[in-house]
């Protein structure tokens, strides 16, 4: 992959300037860039098989350009070139100040999240929630097999309130101090709530952080249909538990889980 970033950087004449960071099973590359005029950008490069390369997810990042109202980076130029059966992308971004609020999407060490930053995130994904598209994030039919697997035959999985959300909402894809949101790859429709349930899950290690999230969001969170989605975000994570991500996470989730389906029954 670095072989492919320093490819793209020729391609769009940048200079590579800061430390190259691997995203998720090094599917992907990035890097703070810099052209002749001193301009800082980011540039960033996935690789999938020729066969997936293609479709919403493919182009989230440049599809996203058009969702105005929230921070985030914007999509430049692109280049596509295919290397042995595989393809691959490069997107040369806006570049975004500030830092990730984690190194990975699961929170382990306390953030100082200010009031302010957590209203703008709760507008944002408010504001994105209204946008109308046809991408999809998910489908009915995944989260009624994911409840079957995880949950048998216990509740309804039924969704029937649906809204856009980003899709991955954790701790890596967010910036402070001043809010800003990555990686757009997957947005579409998805069950209401979904994006602050999964943020919310990704904090349970930190207590005092995911209180906070909770309470920002806890109008939704706390309806029939928060909590289904919290239970849908509860499979994809144990899923990715089993695939050997983040460990620590499955007692949390488990227990959490556990609650949400007493408090169903309850109603």
């Amino acid at each position: 992959m670095k072989e492919s970033l320093m490819k793209a950087a020729s391609y769009f004449d940048v200079q590579i300037t800061g430390k190259m960071v691997f995203g998720w099973n090094d599917r992907s590359i990035g890097s703070k860039v810099k052209n002749q005029k001193g301009i800082c950008y980011w540039l960033r490069v996935v690789s999938e098989m020729m066969c997936w390369a293609q479709g919403d997810f493919w182009e989230g990042n440049l599809a996203a350009n058009k969702i105005k109202g929230i921070t985030k980076p914007r999509v430049i130029q692109i280049y596509e070139w295919e290397d042995g059966g595989i393809q691959l992308r490069a997107e040369l971004m806006s570049f975004v100040e500030g830092r990730v609020c984690a190194f990975t999407p699961e929170l382990r060490t306390k953030l100082d999240l200010s009031p302010r930053w957590l209203s703008e995130l709760r507008a944002s994904l408010d504001r994105l929630s209204f946008y109308p598209t046809e991408r999809i994030h998910t489908k009915q039919e995944k989260v009624t097999r994911r409840f079957l697997v995880f949950y048998g035959d216990k509740i309804d999985s039924n969704i029937t309130k649906w809204t856009t959300a980003h899709g991955d909402l954790h701790w890596a894809n967010l910036m402070a101090p001043q809010l800003s949101i990555l990686d757009w790859e997957g947005w579409g429709k998805a069950p209401l709530g979904y994006d602050a349930a999964t943020l919310y899950c990704f904090s349970l290690l930190i207590p005092e952080v995911a209180e906070q999230v909770y309470q920002t969001f806890a109008d939704i969170l706390d309806t029939h249909e928060g909590v289904l989605a919290q239970l849908y975000v509860i499979t994809r994570l144990l899923h990715r538990i089993d695939l050997g991500d983040f460990m620590d996470l499955a007692g949390p989730l488990h227990r959490h889980a556990d609650d949400l389906l007493a408090r169903l029954k309850r109603c």
